[in-house]
């Protein structure tokens, strides 16, 4: 089992028209945890916590960073969560 906390700048998010930034950054946390834990794109697991957190604000302002744990187990499934000392920032 391998765990990794990340700080994830979701900058790209910016360039995304309005009504699709949150869904950009939940595309952006993905493509991140697929690089960093040299995972499968169909075995990621999103918490809902997390996935709240980022539509906390709506649909057209997401975090600009966020802090993330990812969790690798043995079959090749990557749950990313928030940790327990979360950072959201605007």
């Amino acid at each position: 089992m391998d765990e990794k906390v990340m700080n994830i700048n979701l900058k790209k998010t910016k360039a995304a028209p309005r009504s699709k930034k949150a869904k950009r950054a939940i595309n952006e946390i993905r493509e991140h945890v697929i690089r960093h834990m040299k995972a499968d794109e169909d075995k990621i697991w999103i918490d809902h916590r997390l996935n709240e957190a980022i539509w906390a604000n709506g649909i057209h302002r997401p975090p600009t960073h966020i802090t993330v744990k990812a969790v690798k187990f043995e079959d090749g499934l990557v749950e990313v969560s928030l940790p327990e000392d979360a950072t959201v920032e605007e």
